[in-house]
């Protein structure tokens, strides 16, 4: 391990510091993140179990303290709280950069609204490896996260019909099946990527076409998961002039 604890924090006080942690491979994450988990007073973790993976593979031992979907509205004013006392803390989730389909926002917003200030530590986060390596372009893209799992969901579709831009989406195992014959059938037959278990050992990208995947999405894995790129409408899916 290469990475040593500073001697000493160059942290403000008061400060949330969001910070990015690896998606996958422990690796994917840079000396800054690893510093100032270190140093901080204490880290808000979407599940502390998961995020004590991490934090004991670098051998750090700051305080944990959970921040999830489930508390963010009795958790927040708790961290606000903290930060109003010149306390440091830093805010990750289980995987990637915190706010990117995760509670995040809600408590950002909360430690602006009150004064304090936000630091972004940047890093890991799946859809733009899985845009850059997916050979569609991403000169322009749209990233919608997870589609509505019910109320919306078609109405949101529906309003991608004329989107030029790749589009990058977030999809669970369980639910991979139902989106891509949902994809077929309101956007018709477009190029697809389909990247799982980026950065890990069985990383796996799936390249074709919409009506393709869909006859044989029964042979998807369904572990992981997954990063979905389609292509735009019109030429912006061709190669560029």
């Amino acid at each position: 391990m290469d990475w040593q604890k500073p001697e000493k924090s160059e942290l403000e006080p008061g400060t949330l510091y969001v910070v990015s942690t690896p998606i996958g491979n422990l690796r994917d994450i840079s000396l800054r993140a690893l510093d100032t988990l270190s140093s901080v007073n204490v880290i808000a973790a979407e599940d502390t179990r998961t995020s004590r993976i991490l934090l004991n593979h670098y051998g750090i031992r700051t305080p944990l303290i959970s921040y999830h979907d489930y508390n963010e509205s009795m958790a927040a004013p708790q961290i606000v709280s903290r930060l109003q006392q010149n306390m440091s803390v830093a805010l990750i989730s289980d995987a990637g950069t915190p706010g990117i389909s995760d509670p995040a926002f809600y408590l950002v917003r909360a430690v602006l609204e009150a004064g304090l200030a936000v630091v972004a530590i940047p890093g890991a986060t799946a859809l733009v490896p899985a845009l850059v390596a997916s050979g569609l372009p991403c000169d322009r893209f749209v990233f919608e996260g997870f589609l509505p799992h019910k109320k919306g969901r078609r109405k949101r579709l529906d309003q991608l019909r004329s989107e030029t831009r790749t589009m990058v989406f977030y999809e669970s195992p369980h639910r991979i099946e139902k989106m891509l014959r949902e994809l077929y059938e309101t956007l018709g037959d477009r190029p697809v990527v389909i990247m799982r278990e980026l950065t890990k050992k069985f990383e796996q990208a799936i390249h074709g076409q919409l009506a393709d995947l869909v006859s044989g999405v029964d042979t998807l894995p369904r572990k992981g998961e997954f990063v979905v790129l389609v292509g735009g409408s019109g030429k912006h899916t061709e190669e560029r002039d």
